[in-house]
């Protein structure tokens, strides 16, 4: 019988990847997520029945267990931006990331990854950064051959950065950021997978890999060939972080205020993670150490920005058209 894995929080951006190239390589994919009805689009990555998301709330031990049952390998994607509710930073990041570690311990399983990031730091005045580091403690802790991938901003079709700032330029002549010149280095989403399956498969020797992609740009530079690609001029304005940060205040206020009917555009814990720059360390392992070839963000950025140019997926017909007049 093939091997079985079980990928927590599998349907999400980087989960959806890791099932797909794990079902290619003949696996058995178990997707544990908390509303299975709204995660059937991975029945598709595989053959009928090799890929299946089931019912689990990390915050459950027993829900974990269930999921992890019979599993040779687990992979922990969960994560989360929100700092309250019952999902918050800590009992996601850090208590649920433990849990998935302790029990896959316990049931024996073969090998772990857990995607944690860039800048997971228990020093941070970042909360997102400072859970991050507590769960890669807790992991290791219970789990010692575990591989940690620590991925820099993630890019890729479904992704919540470039799309985001995409969107946002669609609307007026100037386009606000916060810490421009904080350096990134993104990573192509499919690279962060197969990362993530070497590590579920073996292949990869247990420790942490900081992954970045083959350029590190700082953030305005990046939201500037977001704009080349997407063919808008706009006004990319700094925002100095310490007015970004009482503008997260009041939109955190507003978010609780109107009980998460008005969504927090920038928060005071973003504001704290964007102080730093979000690139792979000087003496890390990567990419090359696991044998992977990195994506640059010009060769994908226009297969899925194109839908933000002024004419959609007309916009080259009309540049084309143009030369022609000329």
């Amino acid at each position: 019988m093939s091997k079985l894995a079980t990928i927590y929080g599998g349907s999400g951006f980087v989960g959806r990847y890791i099932a797909k190239r794990l079902a290619d390589e003949g696996w058995r994919v178990r997707v544990a997520v908390r509303r299975p009805n709204e995660a059937i689009h991975v029945k598709t990555y595989g053959v009928p029945g090799q890929v299946e998301p089931v019912l689990c709330n990390i915050r459950n031990d027993d829900s974990v267990r269930v999921a992890m049952s019979g599993a040779d390998a687990v992979v922990n994607c969960v994560g989360t931006f929100d700092k309250s509710g019952k999902n918050n930073f800590n009992a996601v990041q850090h208590v649920g990331a433990e849990s998935i570690a302790r029990i896959a311990s316990e049931e024996s399983v073969d090998c772990m990854v857990h995607i944690s990031a860039i800048g997971a730091d228990l020093n941070s005045e970042s909360v997102y950064c400072k859970t991050k580091a507590m769960g890669e403690i807790a992991v290791t802790g219970h789990f010692p051959d575990a591989v940690i991938l620590r991925p820099s901003v993630i890019f890729g079709p479904e992704d919540g950065f470039f799309n985001r700032f995409a969107s946002m330029a669609r609307f007026g002549p100037i386009l606000p950021i916060v810490g421009a010149d904080s350096r990134f280095q993104p990573v192509y989403v499919d690279n962060v997978a197969e990362a993530a399956v070497r590590g579920a498969t073996g292949e990869a020797e247990p420790g942490t890999y900081e992954l970045g992609g083959p350029e590190v740009r700082s953030f305005r530079a990046l939201v500037n060939e977001m704009l080349a690609v997407i063919r808008r001029r706009r006004l990319v304005l700094n925002i100095p972080f310490r007015v970004a940060s009482v503008m997260g205040f009041f939109m955190e206020l507003a978010q609780t205020s109107s009980f998460g009917f008005i969504s927090a555009m920038i928060t005071r814990d973003q504001v704290a993670s964007l102080r730093s720059d979000t690139v792979v360390g000087e003496n890390s392992r990567g990419l090359r150490e696991l044998g992977i070839q990195p994506v640059a963000i010009g060769t994908v950025l226009p297969d899925y920005l194109w839908r933000f140019r002024p004419a959609g997926q007309y916009e080259a017909i009309k540049e084309s058209a143009k030369n022609l007049r000329a």
